[in-house]
This record gives structure tokens, C-alpha cells and sequence, in this order.
């Protein structure tokens, strides 16, 4: 049966999908969430046949975004979001149907690279999507000693500045920041001022016992140099204060990040601090003495990457080592990018090219994205997801993607 997937013709009934789906408190609220979330022209439906009247039985989105690429490049990407299916449609295609039409809408658009945060881990590589990034919550005690010796000069001329993210101009100032310096973090994606906004805006449900977002700058001769999001909750424990400070994303470079992290693990009435998105290769790991000088630590998969134009997208970023690897590519859902690619790296830049010759290697196109903002991946092959024909081939693939410094996770979207 063929599934028609098109441009969503009514907001609310669109919204009453999402609320089913996903089966949180419905307020009023919500409506601004979507018109600030997802532009109009970047909501998609399904309606099946013999699916409900009132709601859709499945629904996505598409946030235009930028991402940081290795070298430091700012491309568009598209953000996949607000992906659902209505319970009684599951089973029937519509997933599949969805993920194609916005493989399909991207690659029109000339946008060759789509990324999303995956509800759930086994959904998105079989469409093609490779977990790209991974990122760690880490636990610290009030107090923590964070050791760095060489950038104690740095650190010196650099203060902290508390502000309420919703106050005015204060997301305009994180989004300046952010661009100003993300070239340095491969893997930072960064929204539209409209994202911004979303991201400010907290409803009185929302906020129910908690304390409004702020945001830590980290400032230099009068400039911010980065900032972090926090939230503290109260806590008393045999009549001593012993209270949370859960902290978002750290944004900044390395004295930026540790002038921000002292201050957030020496907070008045705060016992603890939990760090929500600290990445692999975050100095912050370091400055403790690595995982044990933590209290605790978990890592999660953070930004999945998907090529939707593979050679497009194999010629946008920087590589440092070089490459020349004939690989044969397997994409179910992006038909223009199966079949047998030359992937070679020189000097930094990258070229595919149609091939005829013997392939190398043999790969799903979700290696490629899992490898493409210089994760690790030559343990795959060990895993089985890769085919080596020649031997070494996939091991120089493999170097060619890798970067010397794990890409920065993302902010949820």
C-alpha cells in the first residue's frame, strides 16, 4: 500500500497528534511551543484510510539548523523533530513512509545532511541515520578541585555573570556567542532565533516547584566569551543544605568552560551538581582526574547523522588524514546514494565520484554518518556492520573520518 506523506493543512490537529503521541500535560502553551518549534512549511502528515478523523496517524518536522562541521564550516542542516505515530498505525509503514518523504524533501532542497536526537536508539539506523556523537552526565560534588594549570592565566582575566534566560535579550546573547564560537567545536548545532526563543519560553506548568532557567556567562573585557544553562532545586538534609544544580550545555572555549564550571559546583545552599551534556572529549573530564573524580557518569548517544546527499556532504568537511577507498554503499530509503563511490580525502578535502572499479569495502550509508563528525568507527568492522574486501582498506577509511578531538554533543531539538 502507498503511503502519502504532504505538508500538514491544519496546526491544530497536527498539535493534537503530538499530545497523543507523546501523552504530556496539554496546556495552552503549547501552541506557541509549535509556531516557535517548526515553521508551517516544514510540518508533515499521514493520513491512512482507515485512520481517525481528528488526528493524523503520524506526523514530522523539520528544524532548518547549522551545524559545525570538522574544519569548523557552518552548513545547513535539516533538524528531524516531532516524528510520531499514532498508536493504532504502528506496524503499517508510516514511519517508514515519513523518514523517506523527508529523505526525499531534503535531498530537493539541496540540503545534504539531516540530524535528530532518537527517542529511542534502535529506531533510526535502519534508515540510514549513524549515531555520530556521544555524550556524558557527569555527577560532581560541591567543591570539585578542577586542576589546569596552563590555563590559569586565561582563567584570571575572565568573570561570571548569572542572568535569567528569559529576560530581554539574553537569548540573543547565547546565540551570538554560540556562533561566535562554535568553528572550534565540530558537532555544535545551532538553531534559529526562533529556536532561542522556544528554548526561553517556560510555562507556569513548566515551572512548577522549579526555579526559571538561567544563564552563567562567561565574560571577557565586557564580551561574553561563553555561557551555561542551570537550575537549581532545593534540598535540606539533617538541617544542612544539600540542594541540586542540574547544568545544560557548556559553551565556550577550554578557560571560558572552567571559569563557567568552578562557579556551577560552588553555589550557595548546593550539595551536588549534574552536568547534562558533557562531551567525550570535554577538558572538564580532565581538570577531575578523569572518571573516577567524578560521582558519578553515564553516557548516552547524543546527535545521529544521516547523508542524505552523500556527495555532497563527503566534500563539505575538513579530513586530516588523507584517503583513497572504494566503497559500496547500501541505502535503502536514499536510492541516489547506493551503489559504488571512490571516497578520497588530500590536503583536507574531500571528493566522491561515481566508480566502476572493485569496491573495497562494503558499508551501510549509517557508517558513513556514525564517522562523519570524526567519531571513532573503525570498530565496526570488528562489530560486523562493515565488509572489508581488501584488507586495510576500511582502517584507512576509518583514519580519514576521524578527528583528533571527539565532536561536541548537541543541545536536544
Amino acid at each position: 500500500m502507498s503511503i502519502d506523506v504532504r505538508p500538514s493543512p491544519d496546526a491544530a490537529k497536527y498539535l493534537a497528534t503530538d499530545q497523543l503521541v507523546w501523552f504530556g500535560e496539554v496546556t495552552e502553551a503549547d501552541a506557541e511551543h509549535l509556531r516557535l518549534g517548526l515553521p508551517e512549511d516544514q510540518r508533515f502528515v499521514v493520513d491512512l484510510p482507515d485512520g481517525p478523523d481528528d488526528l493524523h496517524s503520524g506526523i514530522y518536522g523539520v528544524r532548518p539548523m547549522e551545524l559545525v562541521l570538522p574544519g569548523g564550516d557552518l552548513v545547513p542542516i535539516a533538524g528531524l523533530t516531532w516524528v510520531g505515530v499514532h498508536p493504532d498505525a504502528r506496524r503499517r509503514g508510516v514511519l517508514t513512509a515519513m523518514i523517506t518523504d523527508h529523505l526525499a524533501r531534503t535531498h530537493d532542497a539541496g540540503v545534504a545532511i539531516s540530524a535528530l536526537h532518537a527517542s529511542e536508539a534502535s529506531i533510526y539506523g535502519r534508515f540510514g541515520y549513524g549515531l555520530a556523537v556521544l555524550t556524558h552526565q557527569v555527577d560532581l560534588g560541591r567543591g570539585t578541585t578542577f586542576t589546569a594549570p596552563h590555563l590559569e592565566d586565561e582563567v584570571a582575566g575572565i568573570t561570571t555573570q548569572l542572568a535569567t534566560m528569559a529576560a530581554p535579550g539574553v537569548r540573543e546573547r547565547m546565540r551570538a556567542c554560540q556562533l561566535a564560537v562554535a568553528a572550534d567545536f565540530p558537532g555544535t548545532i545551532i538553531g534559529t532565533a526562533d529556536f532561542f526563543a522556544l528554548l526561553a519560553r517556560e510555562t507556569p506548568e513548566e515551572l512548577r516547584d522549579k526555579e526559571p532557567r538561567r544563564i552563567l556567562f562567561a565574560r571577557r573585557d565586557g564580551e561574553d566569551v561563553g555561557f551555561v544553562g542551570l537550575r537549581r532545586s532545593h534540598k535540606w538534609d539533617n538541617a544542612r543544605p544539600s540542594g541540586t544544580v542540574t547544568v545544560g550545555s557548556f559553551c565556550g572555549g577550554p578557560a571560558a568552560r572552567l571559569a563557567l564550571a568552578r562557579r556551577v559546583v560552588d553555589l550557595d545552599l548546593m550539595g551536588s551538581t549534574k552536568l547534562e551534556n558533557v562531551g567525550a572529549d570535554d577538558p572538564l573530564l580532565a581538570w577531575v582526574g578523569g572518571p573516577r573524580g567524578t560521582g558519578d557518569l553515564k553516557t548516552w548517544d547524543s546527535t545521529w547523522i544521516r547523508l542524505v546527499d552523500l556527495e555532497a556532504a563527503w566534500a563539505l568537511r575538513h579530513y586530516e588524514e588523507d584517503c583513497d577507498v572504494v566503497v559500496q554503499v547500501e541505502d535503502r530509503h536514499a536510492p541516489w546514494n547506493a551503489g559504488r563511490w571512490r571516497l578520497t580525502a588530500s590536503s583536507g578535502s574531500g571528493s566522491a565520484s561515481r566508480t566502476d572499479a572493485p569496491a573495497d569495502v562494503t558499508l551501510d550509508v549509517a557508517v558513513l554518518g556514525a564517522g562523519y563528525l570524526g567519531r571513532p568507527v573503525g570498530g565496526l568492522l570488528r562489530a560486523g556492520l562493515v565488509v572489508e574486501h581488501l584488507p586495510g582498506t576500511y582502517a584507512g577509511l576509518a583514519r580519514a573520518l576521524r578527528t583528533s578531538l571527539a565532536p561536541e554533543p548537541s543541545i536536544g531539538f
